[in-house]
C-alpha cells in the first residue's frame, strides 16, 4: 500500500475555520467538548453541548412551529428546500472540507456527499408539488371518500458520523416538504458539518419567511438523543447507526407509540463463482470493502468463494491492496483515509 503525508493541525483547522467563517457559522468555539479531526487524532476546537433545557427547548419550540407549518401550503415548504439546495451548491467545497477533516473521507466521497444532499433537496423539492391523495369510491350515493395525507409533527434525526450530513438532508428535506419539524442530534464526531449545514437552512429560513423554529440543532452526546427517543413529543425517531444502538431505541420508541426509521450496521458479503469476471470481481470487491475506511453499513465484510478459483482470487486481491493509496484525503490520488476513531465500532 502507498500513502502520503497528512496536514498539520493547524493547518486543517485553519481550514475547518475558514469554511465555517465562508458559510457565516459564528460562535463556534469554546465549550465543553471538543470538534476532533481523525487525520492528525487532535482537537480543533471547543464546543458548547446541549443541556437538558436546551432540549426542552428546542422540542417545544419545534412543535410550536409545527402546528403554523402544517398549515403551510407545501409548494412554499418547498421553497424552503429550494433554496436550502442553491446555498448547498454555492457552498459545496465549503462543505466538503468539513466532512474530510472531521470524517476522514477522501476528497471525491465528501464531494459526493455534499451533491448527494443537493439532489435530495431537488427531489423534495418536486415532491412539494405532488403529495397527491386517492379519490375511493363509496357505496353512498352521491358521495366519494377522499384520501388526505397529514404530517406526524416533530421528526428527531440522529445520524452517525460515516455519512456526518446526507443522513440528514435525507430526513430533514423530504420530512419539510410534508409539513414536519425536524430536530436533529449529529454524532458527536462530527459536529463542525452539522453546525454548518443548520446555519444554511436558517438562511434559507430567513430568505423565504419560514419559521426559523422549523429546524433545531442539538450538538452533544448519547445523552441528548435519548431524549429525543424518550419523549412522547417527538412523532418520529429516525436514527442512524449500530445494531445495537436500534435495538435499543426501537423499543423505546414502541413503548411510548412512537414512530422510528432505523438504518443499522450491516454483515454484507459477496459470492464469487468460478464463472465470474475476476477483473470485475477484484474491483467490487475492494471499492467496498475499502471505500470510506470500511465504515459504511454496506461494507463489505465477508467473501464467500467457489474453492476453484479461491487461491488466484486471494493472490489478486492482496496485489490490488498492495497498490491502494493510503493517506492525506485531500490528495486527488488518495483512495482510503483514516478511520474516525482509534476505538473499535461495532455494527
Amino acid at each position: 500500500m502507498t500513502s502520503t503525508a497528512l496536514p498539520t493541525t493547524d493547518d486543517l483547522r485553519t481550514r475547518a475555520r475558514t469554511a465555517l467563517d465562508t458559510i457565516g457559522v459564528e460562535g463556534a468555539e469554546g465549550g465543553d467538548f471538543s470538534a476532533r479531526t481523525p487525520l492528525t487524532g487532535e482537537n480543533l476546537f471547543g464546543l458548547t453541548a446541549a443541556t437538558d433545557a436546551d432540549t426542552e427547548d428546542a422540542i417545544a419550540a419545534s412543535r410550536t412551529a409545527f402546528l403554523a407549518w402544517r398549515t403551510t401550503p407545501a409548494p412554499r415548504r418547498g421553497e424552503l428546500v429550494r433554496r436550502l439546495g442553491e446555498l448547498l451548491r454555492e457552498h459545496k467545497s465549503d462543505l466538503a472540507d468539513l466532512v474530510t477533516i472531521e470524517a476522514g473521507k477522501i476528497r471525491s466521497e465528501a464531494l459526493g456527499e455534499i451533491q448527494e444532499m443537493i439532489d435530495i433537496c431537488d427531489f423534495a423539492v418536486g415532491l412539494s408539488r405532488q403529495l397527491y391523495g386517492r379519490t375511493i369510491a363509496s357505496e353512498r350515493p352521491g358521495h366519494r371518500l377522499a384520501e388526505t395525507w397529514h404530517p406526524l409533527g416533530v421528526v428527531g434525526v440522529i445520524s452517525a458520523f460515516n455519512f456526518p450530513a446526507a443522513v440528514w438532508s435525507w430526513n430533514t428535506a423530504v420530512g419539510l416538504v410534508c409539513g414536519d419539524t425536524v430536530i436533529w442530534k449529529p454524532s458527536e464526531l462530527t459536529p463542525l458539518i452539522s453546525l454548518a449545514c443548520d446555519r444554511l437552512l436558517a438562511r434559507a429560513a430567513d430568505e423565504v419567511g419560514a419559521p426559523r423554529d422549523v429546524h433545531r440543532l442539538l450538538l452533544g452526546d448519547r445523552a441528548v438523543g435519548e431524549k429525543l427517543v424518550d419523549d412522547p413529543r417527538v412523532a418520529l425517531v429516525s436514527a442512524t447507526g449500530s445494531t445495537r444502538m436500534g435495538r435499543e431505541v426501537g423499543p423505546r420508541v414502541a413503548a411510548r407509540f412512537g414512530r422510528s426509521l432505523l438504518e443499522l450496521g450491516g454483515n454484507n458479503a459477496a459470492i464469487v463463482a468460478p464463472s465470474a469476471d475476476l477483473d470485475l470481481a477484484v474491483q467490487g470487491i475492494v471499492f467496498a470493502a475499502a471505500g470510506t475506511a470500511g465504515q459504511r453499513c454496506t461494507t463489505l465484510r465477508r467473501l464467500i468463494v467457489h474453492r476453484d478459483i479461491a487461491d488466484t482470487l486471494v493472490g489478486r486481491l492482496t496485489a490490488a491492496y498492495g497498490r491502494l493509496p493510503i493517506g492525506d484525503p485531500f490528495e486527488d490520488t488518495t483512495l482510503v483515509g483514516p478511520l474516525i476513531s482509534p476505538r473499535p465500532s461495532t455494527p
